[in-house]
């Protein structure tokens, strides 16, 4: 690793730990010419780079902060934290690369989106799903209320954030 002080290529690493939830390793080091320290960032590169086929045939490279930015827009001003959308955001974006190779269908990532969300705010799924499910009626949003009203409520302490499944 190059010094950002002396631009000499010696060092030794002090200290090696996780870092960004495990997506990454944060390691200390230190400089043997100048004996400076600095931290550096190691991050598993994906090479397989996911596809997403649109509804009308159209393919374009997935883009996570095209889902981060649907999930603010759901979101809105409701209470959920920023890292609880990143953390969603990241689940989706794992389990397709483990599910699909190259090309994965938008609605399937906007199934995963919701489902997950529903679990999260009732409120924040039901402007996701009006957006994503694109009703055609007032009926069929009224539906999905009525619906989503009549599943049992869990308990806040046995609410799971990402409960296994889709």
């Amino acid at each position: 690793m190059i010094c950002p002080y002396c631009n000499e290529d010696r060092d030794k690493v002090i200290d090696s730990r996780a870092a960004d939830g495990g997506l990454a390793v944060r390691r200390r080091r230190q400089c043997l010419d100048c004996d400076r320290r600095f931290t550096t960032y190691e991050r598993v590169e994906k090479t397989a780079r996911l596809v997403v086929v649109k509804s009308d045939g159209r393919r374009e490279p997935f883009d996570m902060e095209k889902l981060l930015a649907g999930l603010q827009n759901a979101c809105g001003k409701r209470p959920v934290p920023e890292e609880v959308k990143v953390q969603l955001a990241r689940v989706v974006e794992d389990a397709l690369h483990r599910e699909f190779e190259r090309e994965v269908p938008s609605r399937e990532i906007g199934l995963r989106v919701a489902q997950r969300l529903r679990a999260i705010d009732q409120i924040a799924y039901i402007r996701y799903a009006s957006e994503y499910y694109n009703f055609s009626s007032l009926d069929e949003f009224a539906a999905e209320v009525n619906e989503l009203q009549s599943r049992p409520r869990p308990l806040p302490n046995e609410r799971e954030l990402f409960p296994d499944g889709v």
